[in-house]
């Protein structure tokens, strides 16, 4: 059985992957990161997603001998030219504030209107094999931003996007249902053949 790496230490990342591959019939050994302790965390000092996740699959793969897996999201947003975007995460200057990001975003889009709160979430998952061989595809979920944070699911921008078709922001579906449109679900999913072909 081969050996996946997930450049991740996301138990929950790692499950939703495992379920996609166990779907197609892939039932590779996926571990995360938390596997290889000793390898250190890849700075993302890419200018695009799929940049920063090939960085991160490529030093996981060259580091272990293993196919690696990586990915890279965040919010684009329409007036903004699509900020935050890689940016996302640390959008108010402390990485990982989820609610100092979210409440400067709003105070910024405080006079669009309704019509022109166009937004998506966007997702790049690279593989990346120990010889140097490597693949991207990329996952959206389109929708529109709330003026103001409803649900308590989710994580960062979840409470403020509403995907098109729902009048629920991502933040009040259930896991499950966000899985099913997610622009991470649909990487992933973009992932399955990528990994049938060059892994087996």
């Amino acid at each position: 059985m081969t050996r996946l790496i997930l450049a991740t230490r996301n138990a929950g990342k790692i499950t939703e992957l495992h379920a996609i591959l166990a779907d197609a019939g892939l039932t590779h050994d996926l571990v995360g990161a938390d596997a290889y302790p000793e390898i250190p965390d890849v700075r993302e000092t890419g200018v695009t997603f799929a940049e920063n996740a090939l960085l991160k699959a490529h030093a996981l793969a060259r580091a272990t001998g293993h196919p690696a897996i990586a990915d890279d999201s965040g919010l684009c947003v329409d007036v903004l030219g699509g900020a935050p975007g890689i940016f996302s995460a640390r959008w108010s200057g402390t990485h990982g504030d989820d609610t100092a990001n979210l409440n400067l975003l709003l105070a910024q889009l405080g006079d669009i209107s309704d019509p022109h709160r166009g937004a998506y979430f966007a997702c790049a998952a690279a593989l990346a094999l120990p010889d140097g061989t490597e693949r991207v595809v990329e996952g959206r979920l389109e929708g529109t931003l709330r003026q103001a944070p409803a649900g308590t699911h989710g994580f960062g921008y979840d409470p403020i996007l509403q995907p098109d078709g729902e009048d629920r922001t991502c933040a009040e579906l259930s896991p499950a249902e966000k899985n099913a449109i997610s622009h991470r679900g649909k990487a992933f999913r973009a992932l399955v053949p990528v990994v049938r072909e060059l892994v087996g």
